[in-house]
């Protein structure tokens, strides 16, 4: 407790040796740390406040019963993903009569309807007063296209182009190769663009669609993986 107290940086590793060693103060301190990233990416599969706050809870609760079987071949945090992708997929299997509901950040919404990497004529695009319902109406769309996704192209999108994750980190969250990633990305990105092309025509690439010809903001660009 004095060491926890005396130095509240302490790494991934570092806590995880002090939790299985009987310290409280360090599950709650590995906790402070993944909370919000654990609730965001459990408010991409599920927009009820309360029964996200039940799954962020319930993961918590299996990474504190599992916590022995970490192995440290990756991240910690990849290995606390793995387990809130499963808890969500799984909290879907059982309330299937329910689609997903994708929430976009608004920075990433901000982004799709400036086509990231635009010229003037999208700069002046995303400055015109009809800019905000742009990015409604793409919020809206995004939504419909990705709930009809089959799960393995959905959850792959999300750790991809809303959580960020290098193609290396959803390899280890995924527990598949590279080139699984790759294709399963492509296929993922192809059916979305496909979608969109077929029933919203006006945002295709070159509109504000979220495609990696305009990434998101932040997101890895050409090799960068």
């Amino acid at each position: 407790m004095f060491a926890l107290k005396q130095n509240p940086e302490l790494s991934d590793p570092e806590l995880i040796a002090a939790i299985l060693g009987g310290s409280e103060a360090a599950f709650g301190a590995l906790m402070d740390r993944y909370k919000d990233r654990v609730f965001r990416l459990l408010g991409r599969y599920c927009r009820d406040p309360v029964e996200c706050e039940d799954l962020a809870q319930d993961v918590f609760l299996k990474v504190f019963r599992k916590l022995d079987t970490f192995q440290h071949e990756s991240q910690f945090f990849t290995w606390l993903y793995r387990i809130t992708v499963n808890a969500a997929t799984d909290y879907l299997s059982r309330a299937s009569r329910r689609r997903l509901r994708l929430v976009e950040d608004d920075s990433m919404l901000d982004g799709s309807a400036s086509g990231g990497s635009g010229g003037a004529g999208r700069d002046h695009d995303a400055q015109s007063p009809a800019a905000p319902l742009l990015r409604a109406e793409l919020a809206a769309v995004t939504r419909q296209i990705v709930d009809k996704l089959p799960e393995k192209y959905r959850t792959i999108l999300i750790l991809r182009e809303f959580e960020d994750l290098s193609y290396n980190e959803i390899a280890a969250v995924l527990q598949c190769n590279l080139g699984t990633v790759e294709s399963r990305l492509f296929r993922a990105r192809q059916r979305f663009k496909e979608a969109l092309e077929r029933h919203h025509p006006a945002l295709v690439p070159g509109h504000g669609v979220p495609d990696r010809g305009s990434p998101a903001p932040g997101a890895p660009r050409g090799g960068d993986r």
